[in-house]
């Protein structure tokens, strides 16, 4: 087994927290920032690259964190380890703004996951980040959230962030059509594009945006009730009438009057 074989906990509801159990000489990763405590016996570092290959030289850690630039993450990832002896030490975690903490059991998806730029959360060191492009060229033009995303492989559990609630959905040969935003991860075997939302009135006056994220295949696909985007826009003064203004032709005609 390549990843250390962490335990954990989740803490909370609605504003969660991840609380991972370290024995001595374990090792986890996580963004920058995400940290909220950790006992003495932590020991933290930053690094470029996630440690899932330790001989691989400086260019090769520093490619992989340019990729990790693209994706609008931070350049270094931190590590934290048991540095004792003995026992076991705690660190915990959380994501910058309220949600579900969502784990994932990477032996069970050989293949790996495909996860939002943003989603990464902490995984077991020996989990493998990769960037993954979407060939659609369609979700570069028009659903942002598509286009430049995080591939995660390996044998151990990795954590992933999502807004408000999860819902999981098993596709069987299906075709599953979501808010461009909702999406947080999926197995490769799904196909990821984007298309028009409607016909052209549903476009003006329905007010679920231009385009609709199309899920097609077999496989397993995660989606979020409330994306960040959203929580911005319903914080903001007289948010709701702007999250669904936005969404439409005629919203956007009316903010360009407006100025």
């Amino acid at each position: 087994m390549n990843s250390h074989d962490v335990d954990y906990r989740i803490l909370g509801h609605d504003i969660q927290v991840l609380e991972i159990e370290l024995d001595p000489g374990e090792s986890v990763i996580a963004e920058a920032g995400t940290m909220v405590y950790m006992e003495e016996a932590i020991a933290w570092d930053t690094r470029m690259g996630d440690g899932s290959e330790p001989d691989q030289g400086f260019f090769g850690k520093l490619l992989q964190a340019g990729t990790r630039m693209i994706t609008g993450e931070s350049l270094f990832m931190t590590h934290f380890s048991h540095a004792g002896s003995h026992g076991k030490a705690h660190v915990g975690f959380s994501a910058p703004y309220p949600g579900t903490i969502m784990p994932l059991d990477l032996r069970t998806l050989p293949q790996g996951v495909i996860v939002q730029k943003d989603g990464f959360l902490a995984a077991a060191r020996g989990t493998k980040l990769s960037i993954h492009f979407n060939q659609r060229i369609g979700s570069g033009f028009f659903g942002g959230e598509g286009f430049i995303l995080q591939k995660l492989t390996g044998d151990g559990k990795a954590f992933i962030h999502a807004g408000g609630t999860v819902i999981e959905r098993r596709l069987n040969n299906e075709v599953l059509r979501v808010d461009t935003g909702c999406v947080v991860a999926f197995e490769p075997g799904i196909d990821f594009s984007i298309a028009r939302a409607g016909n052209l009135k549903s476009m003006i006056f329905g007010g679920e945006g231009l385009m609709l994220a199309t899920l097609r295949g077999t496989g397993r696909v995660w989606l979020q009730s409330m994306p960040v985007k959203k929580l911005i826009q319903a914080l903001m003064p007289n948010g709701a009438n702007a999250q669904k203004e936005s969404g439409t032709v005629l919203g956007g005609l009316g903010r360009i009057f407006d100025e």
